[in-house]
């Protein structure tokens, strides 16, 4: 039978190459730091992704 693995072996840290804004509607909106892309946007609540470093 199949098992899941140790719990807890997940993201440590920070996520490279990433960072967050706050779009002018309230949404957090997450992009690649290399492109300059908007990578996706967060709708589901007010708060900011995890582990990703927040825009100045």
């Amino acid at each position: 039978m199949a098992t899941n693995g140790k719990p807890g072996a997940g993201r440590v840290g920070q996520v490279r190459q990433r960072s967050q804004f706050q779009t002018p509607n309230g949404n957090w909106a997450k992009r690649d730091t290399t492109t300059g892309r908007i990578l996706d946007q967060k709708t589901s609540s007010p708060e900011p992704f995890k582990g990703v470093r927040k825009e100045k």
